[in-house]
């Protein structure tokens, strides 16, 4: 189908394009910015006035609960909160049931994403067999079978040499090394950030140095080994202090960030709503500082949502004996433009920690409007206000605190491989 969006402001931070213009889609791919090319007839035009046409968001880490969760959320359901969100290509976890360390469980990622039509989805493998840190997964394999990167989430890995062994064998085979640091023992048993607030709400708290620990201990052997790695959603300061001084001495690491963090302190925990219950959890005033600064400093290449839906039961207990995790696939966009609104970025270097900073993370073609590329796009209007509520989410979880929160924002459409997904 040829498709002509017309009159939007096109920002693709990959090109450093800003500018009022048309776009022109053939065969699923990217035809043309600027004049129709020669012959062109359009089978469908979208009217962008006002708004901005972008490249598709990329989200770093987003659980789509299938297989083994259902009761959570399914592939159909996440992506088409993806769409809704703008977002065109989802990275999954290997936290399913079972554990994406085969390739049929792979395929059948694939398969029900390919059915679903609303999002891509690029699996992550386990890093270790069952994410039981003792066995390294078939990581070429897997790789084989469309892996991106390689996890083993916060399961720990207690011995080094099992984590150096796991190293090497993806460095031999140019893989990337995703890392969710977290010393599993000092964070044993937290519900929240330590610090005033979690004595003063009588909660177990996890420390910073339950991040920061294994970030120093992960580096040690990325240096070691060479590794191609990642640190995905960093909550402290001196974690991404520690990872940006790594890539100063030459090392190839790169870090992202969830949008709650960059939002969001430990004093939101003081009305004891369990959809603050969050892991990592939201930090202090003054790492929430310093995650900010390292954004504007490029110590983060991306921000992503660490969407979790979960069933209604799963946050219907006490603080501390609820499921952490929040949804963030359809508000990922709102919440990032808070920073712009905050005037902590500007909107080109929101977008690109949404699409091309991602994309590089990965070392894949996408998150670009270049000419010839995929076409995944995101047509938006920046102002327009809307609320999430439980009749509008098209995600199965509702658990996010900004629920019925007025956002601005608003997703119009969101083309994926040239074809509409969504359409508001």
């Amino acid at each position: 189908m040829n498709i002509k969006i017309q009159g939007g402001r096109i920002i693709d931070p990959a090109n450093q394009l800003d500018q009022l213009s048309d776009l022109y889609i053939a065969a699923g791919k990217i035809l043309a910015i600027g004049d129709a090319p020669s012959g062109f007839k359009a089978d469908q035009t979208i009217d962008a006035s006002g708004k901005i046409v972008s490249p598709g968001f990329i989200d770093l880490c987003a659980h789509l609960r299938e297989p083994g969760y259902t009761r959570k959320g399914n592939i159909t359901t996440e992506t088409a909160a993806a769409a809704a969100g703008g977002v065109t290509t989802i990275c999954t976890p290997p936290t399913t049931k079972p554990i994406a360390d085969n390739t049929a469980v792979v395929d059948l990622i694939q398969d029900r994403a390919a059915e679903a039509g609303n999002a891509r989805v690029l699996p992550i493998g386990a890093l270790t067999q069952g994410l039981a840190g003792e066995q390294l997964s078939p990581m070429f394999a897997l790789h084989k079978a469309g892996c991106v990167a390689f996890t083993n989430t916060r399961n720990p890995i207690r011995s080094s040499l099992i984590l150096t062994r796991c190293m090497e064998y993806a460095a031999t085979h140019d893989l990337l090394v995703l890392f969710q640091a977290q010393d599993a023992e000092l964070a044993d048993g937290g519900a929240m950030h330590e610090d005033t607030t979690c004595t003063r709400l009588g909660l177990n708290g996890i420390p910073e140095t339950a991040e920061t620990v294994e970030v120093a201990r992960c580096l040690l052997l990325i240096e070691q080994t060479g590794v191609k790695a990642h640190f995905g959603q960093l909550s402290c300061e001196r974690s991404i202090k520690m990872v940006m001084d790594a890539r100063k001495r030459g090392l190839n690491v790169t870090a992202d960030v969830a949008i709650q963090n960059l939002l969001l302190t430990d004093e939101n925990v003081s009305g004891f709503n369990p959809n603050f219950h969050l892991i990592p959890p939201l930090r202090s005033q003054l790492d929430r500082a310093g995650l900010r600064q390292a954004l504007l400093s490029d110590g983060f290449q991306a921000i992503c949502s660490d969407h979790q839906p979960h069933e209604l039961a799963a946050k219907q207990a006490p603080f501390a004996a609820t499921e952490p995790g929040m949804t963030g696939l359809e508000t990922l966009l709102s919440l990032s433009l808070m920073l712009v609104q905050q005037e902590l970025i500007s909107l080109p270097e929101m977008i690109d920690k949404l699409t091309a900073g991602p994309a590089r993370v990965l070392g894949l073609e996408l998150g670009t409007l270049s000419t010839g590329s995929n076409a995944d796009v995101c047509i938006f209007d920046p102002e327009e206000q809307w609320t999430l509520n439980e009749e509008n989410s098209h995600s199965a979880g509702i658990n996010t605190p900004f629920l019925n929160y007025p956002l601005r924002g608003v997703v119009h459409n969101t083309l994926l491989n040239g074809q509409v997904v969504y359409q508001r």
